[in-house]
Order: structure tokens, then sequence, then C-alpha cells
């Protein structure tokens, strides 16, 4: 998340944070350097590579791969695309207005600007489609799913109203609007199936699920009754069973994606059930708004920050086979809580970690042992080990073409500027075959200078 591009008065030299695309690693940016690092374990925050010499904005990084994409704040209209462990720049794109933000997957390299999104084909980072003319998105509002299947596109379609635009990366068209709220969008997530996703308004009360491509409401939530609020983030388990919503408030909300058991058949019991019942017909009769009330969800599990009024983003994983809720703080703090997928109690917080590297305030005494599994013990390992088999593939696709017919492409048809926007080095000094050295590592690319 862009810290940078969003109003708030707290003291923070943090200017980025936020988790890959599989909740492996964690990014952040500040004034004066970037990080990532390792999420395999809640006992310490591992870092993976430090750079202390840019005023980062933006870095995304592609999955578990030396990939990240990057933007500073000096100089916010340019991207680059590096190798961080070699510490080399692939190539670099600039464009005609401030990047907001970045999203990535193992095909496409979505650019985000206040009124356009340009679509790169991230095998050679050509420029494959322009969106131009979207409604003012300061916040450089969007998402991508990591999908290879459902490699879908989502933007807000207004700025007035919350309409989602969903558009095929792949084909390169508009799939369909989902008129989600009626307030503009503060939040828009995918799931790692890319069949479903999730929309929060700028009211923050009502947090609903979409079906995708057909646009149908699955879910509707409501995060709270007595006081608005400003939705940061959301984010879905791996597999699509949790849905966590951060937000200003000091409440983390997870709700729970089921569908409510039928009980048409079954007779009241009792005075209370005759009652429960009389009110569920009644609500038939009372206006819309109302109605909505009585089929709106709530939220399975809650977790509690330190202090409100700060911007955060929120992740859900697996970690050491235990469902973790994760929330990385303008404050400067990582804070790990476990979710028990059976049990709608408060999660725990396990630990938290000071994301300047630093040491010091690291753990969380009142909880020990951090690393046991939780209480229902089978049915926590019953979860894990089911989100575990439904992991997103995490090797490139099959139908990537070879390295050296990359090569051979890029030699024969070197790049040229595509529309108007985004724009590259006029010369192409090929660096080789960039081969990654890590497993599940992302195909070489063509260097590009300025």
């Amino acid at each position: 998340m862009n810290l940078a591009i969003r109003s708030g008065d707290h003291p923070s030299d943090l200017l980025f944070v936020n988790f890959n695309q599989d909740c492996t690693s964690l990014a952040v940016g500040s004034k004066s350097w970037y990080r990532l690092y390792s999420l395999n374990t809640v006992d310490k925050l591992e870092s993976i590579y430090e750079n202390e010499s840019e005023d980062v904005c933006i870095v995304e990084r592609l999955f578990s791969s030396s990939l990240v994409a990057i933007v500073s704040i000096s100089s916010p209209r340019k991207l680059k695309v590096c190798h961080f462990k070699k510490g080399t720049e692939i190539c670099n794109y600039s464009y005609s207005n401030s990047i907001l933000a970045v999203k990535l997957n193992r095909q496409r390299l979505i650019v985000c600007l206040e009124e356009s999104l340009y679509i790169h084909n991230i095998r050679d980072m050509k420029v494959l489609h322009t969106i131009r003319d979207t409604p003012p998105n300061l916040t450089g509002l969007c998402a991508l799913s990591i999908n290879n299947d459902n490699c879908f596109l989502a933007y807000p379609g207004s700025n007035q109203i919350g309409e989602v635009q969903i558009f095929d990366t792949i084909n390169l068209r508009a799939v369909t609007m989902i008129p989600a709220h009626d307030n503009p969008l503060a939040a828009i997530a995918f799931n790692a199936q890319g069949n479903r996703v999730a929309t929060a308004s700028e009211k923050g009360t009502v947090i609903r699920v979409f079906s995708v491509p057909d646009g149908q409401k699955l879910f509707e939530f409501r995060r709270g009754v007595k006081r608005c609020a400003t939705i940061y983030s959301l984010a879905f388990s791996v597999d699509s069973m949790f849905l966590a919503a951060s937000s200003s408030t000091e409440t983390v909300h997870v709700f729970k994606l089921e569908t409510p058991k039928d009980n048409k058949t079954e007779e009241p019991q009792g005075w209370m059930g005759y009652f429960g019942q009389a009110l569920k017909t009644s609500a038939n009769y009372l206006p819309t708004q109302v109605t909505e009330l009585f089929h709106q969800g709530r939220a399975f599990a809650t977790a509690r920050l330190p202090s409100s009024g700060l911007i955060n983003v929120c992740a859900l994983s697996v970690i050491q086979k235990i469902p973790r809720l994760l929330v990385a703080s303008q404050d400067g703090y990582l804070y790990i809580f476990n979710l028990d997928p059976t049990d709608s109690n408060e999660c725990v917080l396990v630990r938290q970690h000071r994301l300047d590297g630093l040491t010091g305030d690291s753990h969380v005494t009142e909880v020990t042992p951090y690393d046991k599994p939780l209480t229902h013990q089978q049915s926590t390992t019953s979860y894990a080990s089911t989100v575990k088999k439904q992991e997103p593939t995490v090797g490139v696709g099959s139908n990537m073409a070879p390295p050296d017919s990359i090569a051979k492409i890029l030699d024969s048809e070197p790049y040229q500027e595509m529309d108007q926007g985004a724009t590259g080095g006029d010369d192409l000094k090929g660096l080789g075959q960039l081969r990654l050295d890590d497993d599940n590592e992302f195909p070489p690319m063509t260097h590009k200078n300025d």
C-alpha cells in the first residue's frame, strides 16, 4: 500500500508496505531505504534484502522471485523493474503522470495512474493495452488476480458511486461492471482463484463479495453500525473461506464465507423460536435498507490493534501450519495474530515485529508458547492442510516461450513506444540471459536504458 498518497497525520518514515501475492514476504519502503522480509516464521522478521539508497514509495515483489517493481518519490513517473539479488535494473518505463500503484502476477504487470491503467506483458514488458480516461482514482485503487486462468483486473468505474469494472487482461476486453455500493469504492481484493472479488465503500460499514465474471452477489457482511470507518484493505484466505478487513479503527474483522444452512423444514421451538420466525417474516414487509440488516453477516472473529487512525494492510496466511492474521501498520510494526477457524473468539496477538529492522518490542510476553497449535488442534491442522493443498501453483506456466525464443523475439522486434505515456529506452542492450537463481523464478528479460 502506497502510504505516501494517503492522508494521515501520523509521523512516520514509512512510505510503502505490502505483502507479496502468496504472503510469503513483506515489502517495506521508507524515505531512505526499502526492505524485503521473509514471513516463514512468527519468531522473527528475517531480512531478505535491504537497499539504503532510495526513497521508495512502491516496491512490489513477484511471488518469491528476485523480480521487484520499484517507484521512488524522487521519480514518481518512472517504473524500474529490478533483479534485487543481482542488484541489476532489468528495464525502466516512464509515464505521463505519477504512478499510484503497481500490481503483478506471472502474466501481467499493471501500472495505475490517476486516470489511466497500463497493461504490460510481464515476460517482455511490452505495453499490451491502455485503459484511458478512467474516473479520477486518487489513491490508485485497483486489484489484479494472481490466477493464470482468471487473470482479471478490477478498478473503480466511477468516483461517485461504488462501481467495479472487471477487465480480462489476457483477452484484453471488458468483462462486466458490478454495481457494488452506493458510495465510492475504498477497497477491492480478489481471492486466489480469481473467481471472487470483495469490495468496500468509503462509508465502510458493509463489505460485499461477488462472483467473477458474472458479478452475482454472494455474501454481504456488516463491519459495524455505530461508526463509519475507512476500509484500508481486504484479504482472502488462500482457500477463500475467510475474508479479513482492516480499517481506520483499532479492530480488524475476519468474516467467514459460508452459506447459511437451510432451516425451512424445522418447526419453531418454544416462544423464542416462534418470535424469531415472526421477526424474519415481518422483515419481508420492511423497507429494503432495514431488510438487508437481517441478512448481513457479522464478523466471525476480530483482532485488536494498539491504536486507531493508522493506515494499515492485512493478510491471511498459514505460517508454521497455523492460520495467521497479519497486519502491517503505519506505526512501523507487523502484528501477527492466531486465527482459530473453529472458534469465533477474538484473535490472539502472538508476535509484533518492528519494520525498521531494529530489535526490541518484538514479542508479546503474555502469549506463550507462541508456536503451539491452537486449542482445536485437529480442526486447525485439517484446515492448514486444506489450505496447503489449495495453494496456487508457484511455478512458471507451461505456455511460456523458452528463454532463447524470447531473446530472439526481442532482438528482432525492438521495443517501440506504444500510444503515449509509457515510454522505455530507444536502444536495447542485452544483458544476456538473466537467469534467476532461486526456485520458481521469473523468466529472463531484456534491459532498457534511458
